[in-house]
Parts: C-alpha cells; sequence; structure tokens
C-alpha cells in the first residue's frame, strides 16, 4: 500500500469508532468552485476583507460591499456539494459524527443532506438588519437589489468570501436597498472580520468537540485561532486529532494522523472503506 492508502485505513479506523467530531474549512468547498485564501489554490490571491467597522460605518463601503456581494451571490448560490460534502454527510446518516463545525458560508454541507450543523461564522444565503435583527432569506435581497438596478451588470474574479473584484466604475452606479421593514442597514449574516462570533455559537461549538471520541478537521489552514482554538482544546483533553487538508496546518504538531491529499477523492475512499455511501 502506498503512504496515503495506509493512511486513509487509519483514518478509517479511527472513525469506524464513532463519536467523531468534523471542522471543515474552506478547502472543503474547492472542489465545488469556491476559491480558499491560503490552499494551494488560493496561495497567490491577495484581498483585503471588508471589517465590522468599515461596513456600519461608511455607507460607500457598504456600496462597495452588496455591488461585490451581489456578483459574487451568483456563483456562491448555484454552488453545489462536491463529493466530499456528500461523505460528511455519509459518515453523518451513519451514525458516526458527533457534530459538524464548520467555518463555511456557503451551506453545502447542508446542501449535501448533513443535518447537525453549526456554523461557525454564519451563512451567506441569509440577511440580518442592523437595526431590529429580522432575518431574511438572500434570495429576497437579491430580488430587490435586481429590481434596484435595472441593466446594471458586472463580472470580475470570485473571492473566497463569496464576493467579487470590482472596478470603481463598476461599483459608482449601484444602488443599496435597506431593511423592508424598519429601513435599517441590511448586513450579511454572517461574522465580518472585526466582529465577534456570538458567545453562545462558541460554546455549542466546543459543546461538540467536548463530548467527542476524536476530531477530523478537513481543508482548514488552521491558520487562525477561530479554528485552532478547538484542536487546542481536544488537545487538551486528550481527544485523537486527524486532518487532511492539501498543504500544511496550525494543528499539525497537534494531529495523531495528517493526510496531505484532495479532499473528495480521500472521504470518499473513506466512506466506501466504511460502507457509509
Amino acid at each position: 500500500m502506498t503512504p496515503s492508502t495506509t493512511k486513509v485505513a487509519e483514518l478509517a479506523e479511527l472513525v469506524a469508532k464513532g463519536g467523531v467530531a468534523v471542522l471543515s474549512g474552506a478547502g472543503l468547498s474547492t472542489e465545488s468552485g469556491i476559491p480558499d485564501y491560503r490552499g494551494p489554490t488560493g496561495r497567490s490571491r491577495r484581498a483585503e476583507p471588508m471589517t465590522y467597522q468599515k461596513f456600519v460605518g461608511s455607507a460607500q463601503a457598504r456600496q462597495r460591499y452588496w455591488a461585490r456581494s451581489h456578483v459574487g451571490w451568483r456563483h456562491i448560490g448555484s454552488a453545489r456539494p462536491n463529493a466530499g460534502h456528500r461523505a460528511v454527510a455519509a459518515l453523518e446518516r451513519r451514525g458516526l459524527l458527533a457534530g459538524i463545525v464548520t467555518q463555511n458560508v456557503d451551506g453545502l454541507h447542508q446542501a449535501a443532506g448533513a443535518r447537525e450543523v453549526i456554523e461557525l461564522h454564519g451563512g451567506l444565503d441569509r440577511v440580518v438588519c442592523l437595526s431590529c435583527r429580522e432575518r431574511t432569506p438572500r434570495a429576497e435581497l437579491e430580488r430587490r437589489l435586481n429590481e434596484a438596478n435595472p441593466g446594471w451588470d458586472a463580472g470580475g474574479t470570485i473571492n473566497p468570501d463569496g464576493d467579487a473584484v470590482l472596478t470603481d466604475e463598476q461599483i459608482a452606479g449601484f444602488k443599496v436597498v435597506d431593511c423592508d421593514g424598519c429601513g435599517g442597514v441590511l448586513k450579511p449574516d454572517v461574522v465580518f472580520f472585526g466582529e465577534n462570533v456570538p458567545k453562545p455559537r462558541v460554546e455549542q461549538c466546543f459543546a461538540v468537540v467536548e463530548r467527542a471520541r476524536a476530531l477530523l478537521v478537513l481543508g482548514s489552514s488552521l491558520a487562525i485561532r477561530s479554528g485552532l482554538r478547538f484542536v487546542t482544546r481536544a488537545a487538551e483533553l486528550g481527544i485523537p486529532i486527524a486532518i487532511v487538508n492539501q498543504g500544511p496546518t496550525g494543528g499539525d504538531g497537534a494531529a495523531a494522523l495528517t493526510l496531505d491529499a484532495p479532499l473528495g477523492a480521500t472521504l470518499t475512499d473513506l466512506t466506501a472503506r466504511l460502507g457509509a455511501q
């Protein structure tokens, strides 16, 4: 057997015992056509993310964000689950998972059929009003933006956060809409840079990890504390950690098993070994 085949066999032995918490990152969605920043497909990209402070403090910043996001959503909203997402859902159906924590905002775990998913950073398929806090489907906002911007059309490179790179000229003519109920500022229901993940959600994620028999990290570089803290907690509790990612991660030193391999093929192989199709 090749080293990778041997490692998949070791991973199957770990997962077969059940009680596995999954922590997924952007690398799991690249095979669905959604780019990442830090993996092999994202190493050459550099982008300045929208911060919460900029978004709430500037109408111009909100115009720039929503114009770019309006274009990006066409791509993100039409993305479909890949073999990796389907494999995770199959493991859940088999009763082998303690829960799924995802750093992704694309909703592809749920689209693949997974049920117990905690979206650590929220979801792009929802919009929240910062005044009345009402949440509405993204599809409704897209309808209103299309009505407010007849004839406006733009295209650009898609970023991992679900927006697109546009020129100042493309953005200048774009009209933003506010909450249909109270007139407040609308924001995607995701956690921006400079914004904290709600404490109850973080506690819920820790609870999934702490009750798990093993932690399986999928497609996350663990380069920031947001995801790495769960690996750190598992290590503190002596919970075995397995990582499948293309490229090194910030948690490799704590892992009992690491696989530098494509997610879709590896997880398909895993589910086949476990009979979890």
